[in-house]
């Protein structure tokens, strides 16, 4: 059984080995394929239409269905590596062990956001932005600039007491679980992390920055501490709802997988803790 562990528990060869397989998976190009398909539907899911990976109950089903695939695609290169994931409560500034050059890299130049060192700093040749916002090449990120401060684990707590998975009209301003996980009200956890790491992860194309997947495995066991801890409250809506994914309906863009099917992460992976 695979186990997602903090990243700030991984030895330097588990860095290694991650880095690794993330940069072979680029190399083959199915790495953008990834980041394409994110922007796709943060570009296409509103509030008032069809939604499916944002702003809606499938937001957690449909991400933690979005990972596992990414994680299959590194295993395929090195079948040890897993997903770590970054607890943004506890490693909440530019300074921690995640952004040493020997991981994911530093914060971008004041001038244009560019991540100059470490593995995923264009100018080390091997992370060229493909998917772009822009017509820049390189990573970009400012780190802290969004003026907010990375949630507390208060914060976390407040989110993960509420009982409740979702409520209509079941988008940007429902009144549940998904949606303050999410960030669209409330005290914010998901969101304002995209904010704060800033260039690349403030965009629909924000799988450009491998950061991504360190914080989508952590919103993803947010999702399975919620559970745990309310195992009496199902995901919502369980019967067909207008213009989201109930709980037996497919999520685009797979053809055979709906949120039932995505509700047990522990068919698939382990947390450390």
């Amino acid at each position: 059984m695979a186990v997602r562990k903090n990243q700030s528990t991984l030895t330097s060869t588990e860095k290694r080995e991650f880095i690794d397989a993330v940069l072979e998976v680029k190399r083959g190009g199915r790495y953008d394929d990834f980041v394409r398909t994110h922007n796709e539907f943060i570009m296409g899911d509103t509030d008032q239409g069809e939604r499916v990976g944002h702003r809606s109950p499938s937001f957690l089903p449909w991400h933690r269905k979005f990972l596992l695939e990414f994680e299959q695609e590194l295993q395929r290169i090195i079948p040890s590596v897993t997903l770590p994931y970054w607890d943004w409560s506890t490693d909440r500034t530019a300074g921690s062990s995640l952004w040493a050059t020997d991981f994911l890299g530093g914060d971008g130049r004041s001038r244009d956001g560019q991540v100059m060192a470490g593995p995923f700093a264009n100018l080390a040749g091997n992370w060229s932005i493909d998917i772009q916002v822009d017509t820049r090449p390189f990573l970009r990120r400012a780190l802290g600039g969004g003026g907010r401060a990375l949630p507390t684990r208060a914060d976390i707590e407040a989110v993960l007491a509420v009982e409740t998975y979702d409520a209509p009209p079941w988008n940007s301003t429902s009144r549940g679980f998904r949606n303050l996980l999410e960030g669209w009200r409330g005290v914010n956890l998901h969101n304002r992390v995209h904010v704060w790491v800033g260039g690349h992860m403030a965009t629909g194309a924000s799988p450009n920055d491998p950061v991504f997947w360190l914080h989508h495995a952590f919103i993803d066991k947010l999702w399975a501490d919620w559970q745990t801890r309310h195992p009496a409250s199902p995901y919502l809506p369980e019967t067909p709802t207008e213009n989201v994914v109930d709980l037996d309906s497919t999520m685009r863009p797979w053809n055979d997988v709906t949120p039932r099917d995505m509700l047990d992460h522990t068919q698939f992976y382990t947390f450390d803790t």
